[in-house]
């Protein structure tokens, strides 16, 4: 048996790269960091054009100039004096360049001692203010660095604090984040993912996210080629979000499973497919509903993870992790299998959407056995293949959907009214027009099927009119006329 799991709490910090500053050095963020600290600011120049007060001025001179030591002593006797400036400079100067330096001191104090960010939640409570709002304003400035050194800021401050983020700022920093993500071409997106991979270690944001459609976002970027560093940080976003079992029950509505099986499958990098591994685990282990479990384990079979894990298999990982979920998953993935019937295969394919020319589909046995089980769930395999005819660009997937469509009707007697009322009969006939004609030929049987009133009486004059032929004889007259009805 596979060795049981470390809790969470005992896992995140051993992962490689947590342990160490927020974003890796070869980030756009911290490449401009480097260069921007290295830069001087005239605080004195700021304080003859009275454009900050000379309070602020007698206390960011000496914070800035510094080390270590003097800057813990300069911060334990000016707690709110701290606070303060860095919200006035903020709020008073408009130069671009001075605001990344401001925000780069406030990230490095934050980074050095992560109690310091009850610094300015203290400030904010005796001003009665939101701690958030100065930030978060700060997110719809055109400057790039600004914007996602704040998120980086608002991330620790969100996750490090005593007190957890309000609801309405919460949902705005993450669909900031979100919308960030879905931007074409955006070179910050590593700061972004590792934002995100701060912030979903809490449960309660990992909700919130959910709800602004955040997982879909994260499989959206996932389709695209993106870089393995951007691959991991979202795959490590999915991973810590199957800690939660309402959403490791859920995570395969967005196509988690082939995806990931994809990726996993054209990676080269051992940390995206540790984190991968430990994903399909967890949707495994986490839902508490055994059906779900199994229904995972059926979409990873159909996947081809099998066959990826014997790949694995045959090479050496230093990794006791990836060792211990290769064994976990093959014993579990090859127990499904040898409990999977035919038509848990076929209900796997087709939530996959992955739809291909398996034994299921092309079998007569199976269609009389089962096409009633397909008004199931309220319908929901019709509803998936209805989907696909009407949203798939793939043509092997419409031939296959269109053809499950005609079995379905030819098998079941109220299947013209179901396909009907699902919208399906019209979607198979805008497929006859179609570019390719595997589509257009199963489109074409898929809609003679829904003309026929009687399948009974159409396989009776069928068999006639083969037994004549066998005869030598002539067919029977009207052995052709089938009734039928648009």
């Amino acid at each position: 048996m596979a060795a049981p799991r470390q809790s969470i709490q005992e896992m995140i910090p051993s992962l490689p790269e947590e342990n160490i500053d927020m974003l890796a050095a070869t980030s756009r963020l911290q490449q401009q960091a480097t260069e921007i600290r290295a830069q001087h600011i005239n605080w004195q120049s700021y304080m003859q054009s009275q454009m900050i007060s000379v309070e602020d001025f007698e206390f960011i001179k000496p914070l800035d100039a510094a080390d270590a030591v003097t800057r813990e002593a300069i911060l334990k006797e000016n707690r709110t004096q701290c606070a303060k400036t860095f919200l006035n400079l903020l709020g008073h100067v408009s130069k671009d360049q001075t605001i990344q330096y401001i925000l780069i001191m406030i990230d490095d104090l934050l980074q050095e001692d992560r109690s310091r960010v009850e610094i300015f939640r203290e400030y904010s409570q005796k001003k009665r203010e939101s701690v958030w709002g100065p930030f978060l304003n700060l997110l719809n400035r055109p400057d790039g660095f600004i914007t996602n050194m704040t998120a980086r800021i608002i991330a620790k401050m969100a996750c490090w604090s005593k007190e957890l983020m309000e609801k309405s700022d919460l949902h705005f920093y993450l669909t900031w984040l979100k919308d960030q993500l879905k931007q074409q071409n955006n070179e910050y997106v590593q700061s972004v993912g590792r934002c995100l991979q701060m912030m979903l270690r809490i449960d309660v944001y990992r909700l919130a996210f959910v709800a602004v459609d955040g997982i879909s976002t994260i499989i959206s970027v996932l389709r695209c080629r993106v870089n393995f560093q951007v691959q991991y940080q979202l795959v490590f976003c999915l991973w810590v979000l199957t800690f939660n079992p309402l959403l490791a029950e859920k995570m395969n509505k967005f196509n988690v499973i082939p995806i990931l099986a994809d990726i996993l499958s054209d990676s080269v990098k051992e940390k995206v497919t540790r984190i991968i591994l430990a994903v399909f685990r967890n949707m495994i282990e986490k839902p508490t509903d055994s059906q779900t479990s199994k229904d995972h384990c059926m979409a990873m079979v159909s996947s081809k993870v099998l066959k990826q894990l014997s790949i694995l298999e045959q090479r050496k990982f230093d990794d006791e992790d990836i060792v211990a979920d290769i064994e976990f998953l093959n014993e579990r993935l090859q127990a499904s299998v040898q409990d999977l019937s035919s038509f848990d295969e076929y209900a796997t394919e087709v939530k996959s959407g992955r739809l291909e020319w398996s034994p299921v589909h092309r079998s007569a046995q199976f269609w009389r056995e089962n096409a009633g089980r397909l008004n199931e769930k309220n319908y929901e395999l019709l509803r998936i293949l209805t989907h696909l005819l009407q949203n798939s660009h793939e043509a092997l997937v419409l031939a296959v959907a269109a053809f499950d469509i005609g079995e379905y009707v030819r098998h079941y007697p109220r299947g013209k009214h179901v396909i009907e009322q699902l919208g399906g009969k019209q979607t198979v006939m805008q497929l006859l027009a179609h570019d390719d004609p595997n589509v257009r030929y199963e489109a074409l049987l898929a809609v003679q099927k829904l003309m026929v009133h009687n399948w009974e009486y159409l396989g009776r004059q069928l068999e006639k009119e083969q037994d004549n032929k066998t005869q030598g004889n002539k067919p029977a007259s009207g052995g052709n006329a089938v009734a039928a009805k648009a």
